[in-house]
C-alpha cells in the first residue's frame, strides 16, 4: 500500500485541505442492563442537518484522508463541548490511515486541547471500504489500544464484514448490522445468524451492540440472547446540537 508520507499525514491532520462543511449528530448507544446511556456515535451530517449520504458523496481519494482526520477532531470538540461524560464513538476509514503514529496525532491533540479522556474514545472501523491489508490494519488497532482506545467493527454480517475479518482483527466490539437486526423476531434465517454471531462474540469476550433497533419485537429476541447493548430509533434519533438525555428515553429500562 502506498500513501503519504508522514508529513503528508500532519498535512491532512491539519483540516487545511478539506473544503467541505459539516458537523456532526450524536446517537446514544444504550445498556439497557443498567438502564443508563452507555455512549454516543457520532454520526455525519451537513451544517442544517442534511444526510450524511450528501456530504459522504463528495469524498474521493484526494479529499479522503483530511476527510477522516476532520471528522476525529470535530466529534471529539463537539463531544466535549456538549459535556459528554460517557463513551466516544467515531467513524474511520480504514484506507486512510498511513502511518498510525503519525495519523493518530490530531486526534492525541483534539482531546489534550479540550480535556476528552482518551480511555473514553472508541473507533469503529467502517467497511465502505474493502479492507486490503489487514496486517497493516492491525497496525493501527495496536496503536490505538497503545492509547487506551477501544476498537469496534461497524456493520458486521454485511459488505466485507465477515468471521474472517473478526479472527483476523479481534475487535473489542462488534456492531451487529441492522439488517440482520430489522425484523429478527419474524425471519428464522436472519435470527438464526444474527444470533449465532453474538454467540461467537460471546465466547470471544467481544461486547456486541445490536444496530438498528425499531420494535420492541427486535430487542425482545436479542435481550434473550444476552444482548444488553443497543442503538436505534426505538430508543432515539441522531439529534444536532446537544445529547439525547436519559430522562428523554421512554423505553431505556425496557
Amino acid at each position: 500500500m502506498t500513501g503519504p508520507s508522514e508529513s503528508g499525514c500532519g498535512a491532512c491532520a491539519s483540516g487545511q485541505e478539506l473544503t467541505i462543511p459539516f458537523t456532526m449528530a450524536f446517537q446514544p448507544v444504550v445498556d439497557v442492563a443498567a438502564s443508563r446511556i452507555y455512549g454516543y456515535e457520532a454520526l455525519v451530517r451537513g451544517p442544517k442537518g442534511e444526510s450524511a449520504k450528501s456530504i459522504l458523496s463528495q469524498i474521493n481519494a484526494d479529499n479522503r484522508y483530511a476527510f477522516d482526520q476532520a471528522c476525529r477532531v470535530k466529534a471529539i470538540e463537539l463531544a466535549a463541548e456538549l459535556g459528554m461524560t460517557v463513551r466516544l464513538s467515531i467513524n474511520f476509514l480504514p484506507n486512510a490511515v498511513y502511518e498510525p503514529k503519525a495519523c493518530i496525532r490530531a486526534t492525541l491533540n483534539a482531546a489534550a486541547r479540550v480535556g476528552f479522556p482518551l480511555d473514553r474514545i472508541s473507533f469503529e472501523i467502517t467497511e465502505d471500504e474493502r479492507i486490503t491489508d489487514h496486517a497493516h490494519l492491525r497496525g493501527i488497532i495496536e496503536e490505538y489500544r497503545r492509547h487506551g482506545f477501544l476498537v469496534a467493527l461497524d456493520d458486521f454480517g454485511s459488505g466485507y464484514s465477515g468471521l474472517n475479518v473478526l479472527a483476523d482483527l479481534r475487535p473489542d466490539v462488534v456492531k451487529l448490522d441492522m439488517a440482520l437486526v430489522r425484523e429478527i423476531d419474524l425471519d428464522f434465517t436472519r435470527r438464526t445468524l444474527a444470533l449465532g454471531m453474538v454467540s461467537v462474540c460471546q465466547q470471544l469476550d467481544i461486547r456486541v451492540v445490536a444496530e438498528g433497533v425499531e420494535r420492541p419485537e427486535e430487542l425482545a429476541v436479542l435481550r434473550a440472547a444476552g444482548v444488553s447493548l443497543f442503538q436505534g430509533y426505538y430508543y432515539a434519533k441522531p439529534v444536532l446540537g446537544r445529547l439525547i438525555r436519559e430522562d428523554e428515553i421512554p423505553h431505556l429500562a425496557a
